[in-house]
């Protein structure tokens, strides 16, 4: 009898197991749809006169719709907010680091899956039934140019026209190999004795196009990855010829044709040498540094923009870049170690130089690993996206330098090369946290728990900014700008003063003057007014209300934001039209300033770089005061991202600002910690180097001495609008509530709680066009 208790027992609890599993599938699957429902919502619609999803699929929607796919479970995934570290395995989970060589052969197995599944696509193999047939062959003095046509695959259906450039001599010689693009370039690698290769994967002439269709259903490789198998298929026939050196082969290739570059060789070993020139989004920019906050080509403009050239499973990851299990350094990691070298322009605008030398810095890790430091290269040019012949020529030098070809080492110039560690050295600054008490009590009470009343609120303000001086570090002394200008003797008008950076343009209601040092404002700084007129073109407001605006991230572009202009051209002309002047400038290390941030802790150890910026905001209120069109009394401070820091620490010290909006701003710091899945504190201090005495409370972040609910509410009575994305995957929106509810009692203090203001729309962290709808519509109300 027992035993039919048992197993009627058991059958029962089988059977509510194998429900409670069907319904946690089933929840599973209602929750990735719904995931699934909000991507779509935000992706702008396929380009699809770029190409096509797949030979299968037109549009994402349309793969969506074949293959049932939803995004991943991003609860059960691990975050790592940096970049992977390539020599970790289960990054996330046990992190486990690679100290042998079969290790890292199963990381690099690895790795090529994962990019595979998320970025290239699956590729066919190497076909054993590769043909070649020359179609022509011409001389050009004593260069022999070669035509060539290879067919390979199913029914040798696949094609691949070559053009092959072979130097007089003996040989063997090596191999300059790009796209059917950069003739140009393979005539200088010929003339510094190489052979070039051109192969038929670029728009002006691409046969690898059809191989979409030729392996439709077996292999989902993109357009890239396709052009990068294409470039594969050459090197089978170079190994044929014995003018070959097979040892020195380096591939390059511009823009896409970088992207292109570096996926061939990463899967590629027997390119010897690569050169991603200017490949942006999707080669040598890291998908977690192309995030709005950037301002560079983010997973969805880049994807929607150009569907055929990456997976479409990229996209699960919008604002989600975190998640990504690989990154873009992967890439490169796996070209270690043999050469490559990174080409990028400091001001280009569809890159981020920051984030390059974060995969630079990454990829080192792994050179260094493999005892080839000094086959890991970086070239950071002046000017925009485009190159010319020294350029080309420094991308021989380096092949010369990998192939033993001469000795000369590139020059690895860095830009953004602060490192905490470094800071400490140089500053000599020691913080024992636990030396800074714990904030236990609510910012309207005492230690008592009492209530305090709004006299001794002003007097506690005075010491919680005391505390914001005391993390922005010590302001050298200096001497405030006089400088005024007014209508008739400050040149209204627009001005462009020694920049490559396309700003935003006057139109016929909006005027442009520039804002200098003669203005009175800051340190020799420059900037822009943006002023509405009259169909005269006359200043339309003699009592002018300001919106100083302050940018984000945007290392390559500074205040030429907001994906490549067209968007901040909009912002500024809506706010022009509403009545507005606009001042902007480029902060300390972004822009035409990059290199003034370069060696800042150099200059000045015991500051930081938000103090500075927070000065020159002072500069700019300063500069605003000297015109006698301005109304001071209404000065508004407006940022998204880093600007939104600045703006709150900026009216925090400074009561002349009437009030701020701040778009993706903050997240408290105490409560910041390292297994919140964001970067921490260690975002200001060890990543971007804003402010770098956070470093020392990474792991006490509790005993930090001011944060962003004292820091927003010595804005107090003033007018404060919070922008907070419900899916910023860089905040806490939970903690972001507590906080503001925090500030609202002191707002209640001075019986001004309308003054304060939150929105937290179901957006990730950007600057949308309902959030910029958000900012118009309030600052409408205050030039009433």
């Amino acid at each position: 009898m027992y035993s039919i208790y048992t197993f009627f027992f058991a059958v029962t609890i089988s059977c509510f197991c194998i429900q409670i599993t069907a319904k946690e599938i089933h929840s599973d699957a209602q929750k990735r749809k719904s995931e699934l429902d909000w991507i779509l919502s935000v992706l702008p619609p396929d380009r699809t006169s770029n190409g096509r999803v797949s030979y299968l699929d037109e549009t994402f929607t349309d793969w969506l719709r074949r293959t049932g796919e939803l995004p991943p479970d991003f609860e059960n995934m691990p975050s790592i907010p940096f970049l992977p570290n390539p020599l970790v395995m289960d990054e996330g989970g046990e992190n486990i680091p690679v100290t042998s060589g079969s290790q890292w052969e199963a990381r690099r197995v690895w790795m090529k899956t994962e990019l595979a599944r998320y970025i290239t696509g699956t590729t066919p193999p190497v076909p054993d039934n590769l043909k070649s047939e020359i179609r022509s062959e011409i001389k050009d003095g004593e260069v022999t140019i070669r035509t060539v046509e290879l067919s390979f695959g199913p029914g040798h259906r696949a094609k691949l026209t070559l053009e092959i450039m072979i130097p007089s001599g003996e040989g063997p010689f090596p191999v300059f190999l790009t796209n059917w693009t950069h003739k140009d370039w393979a005539r200088i690698a010929v003339r510094r004795g190489y052979i070039g290769c051109m192969y038929a994967g670029a728009d002006s002439k691409d046969d690898t196009e059809a191989y979409s269709e030729i392996w439709a259903g077996q292999y989902d490789f993109t357009r890239l990855m396709r052009r990068a198998y294409g470039a594969s298929r050459a090197i089978d026939y170079l190994y044929t010829l014995p003018s070959v050196d097979k040892e020195k082969i380096g591939i390059t290739g511009h823009s896409r044709n970088g992207k292109t570059s570096l996926m061939a060789a990463a899967f590629d070993e027997r390119i010897g040498a690569c050169v991603p020139s200017s490949g942006g989004t999707g080669a040598e920019v890291p998908w977690r540094y192309t995030a709005h906050k950037y301002d560079v080509e983010d997973i969805a403009l880049l994807s929607c923009a150009q569907p055929a050239w990456l997976h479409p499973r990229l996209r699960f990851f919008i604002g989600r870049e975190h998640k990504l299990p690989v990154d873009q350094h992967f890439f490169m990691s796996l070209i270690a170690p043999r050469g490559l070298m990174l080409s990028t322009a400091i001001t280009e605008e569809a890159s981020n130089i920051f984030g390059i030398e974060q995969a630079f810095h990454s990829t080192q890790r792994v050179y260094q690993f493999l005892n080839a430091g000094n086959h890991l290269a970086i070239t950071s040019r002046y000017g925009l996206h485009g190159v010319n012949a020294k350029d080309i020529e420094g991308y021989v030098d380096f092949f010369d330098y990998v192939f033993g070809r001469t000795d000369r080492q590139p020059e690895n110039r860095l830009f953004c090369n602060y490192s905490f560690d470094r800071w400490r050295e140089i500053s000599r600054i020691q913080i024992n946290p636990s030396d800074y008490e714990i904030k236990t009590h609510h910012l309207n009470r005492n230690k008592k728990n009492s209530r305090i009343s709004l006299n001794v609120w002003e007097e506690q303000k005075k010491v919680i900014r005391e505390n914001i001086r005391w993390l922005l570090g010590d302001e050298p002394t200096g001497v405030t700008n006089p400088g005024p200008v007014s209508l008739k003797n400050g040149g209204m008008g627009e001005q462009r003063f020694g920049s490559f950076l396309t700003r935003p343009h006057e139109t016929d209601s909006m005027k442009i003057m520039a804002i200098t040092p003669y203005s009175g404002f800051g340190d020799n700084l420059f900037g822009y007014l943006y002023y509405p007129v009259d169909k005269i073109g006359e200043l339309k407001n003699k009592n002018l209300p300001i919106v100083i605006y302050l940018h984000e991230y945007d290392y390559s572009k500074g205040f030429s934001s907001m994906k490549f202009d067209h968007e901040i051209q909009s912002v500024f002309s809506n706010l022009t039209q509403m009545g507005f002047g606009v001042f902007a400038f480029d902060m300390i290390g972004f822009g035409n300033r990059i290199e003034e941030g370069t060696c800042f802790y150099e200059r000045y150890p015991h500051w930081s770089k938000m103090g500075k910026m927070v000065a020159d905001v002072k500069g700019a209120v300063d500069a605003v005061f000297n015109l006698d069109f301005a109304d001071n009394s209404k000065i508004f401070v407006t940022g998204y991202s880093l600007g939104g820091t600045a703006g709150l620490f900026s009216a925090a010290l400074d009561d002349r600002i009437a009030g701020v909006i701040s778009i993706a701003g903050f997240t408290p710091m105490r409560t910041n910690t390292p297994d919140t899945g964001t970067e921490g504190i260690k975002f200001y201090s060890h990543l971007h180097g804003t402010i770098p005495k956070l470093g020392f409370f990474a792991g006490y972040e509790n005993h930090i001495p001011v944060d962003f609910n004292e820091i927003i509410a010595c804005i107090a009575p003033r007018l404060v609008l919070l922008i907070t994305p419900f899916r910023d995957k860089d905040a806490h929106i939970d903690d972001i509530r507590l906080c503001i509810d925090e500030v609202e009692k002191i707002y209640g203090l001075y019986n001004a709680e309308n003054r304060i203001q939150s929105y937290a729309p179901d957006d990730y962290n950007r600057f949308s066009a309902m959030m910029r709808q958000k900012v118009y519509d309030l600052l409408k109300t205050l030039k009433q």
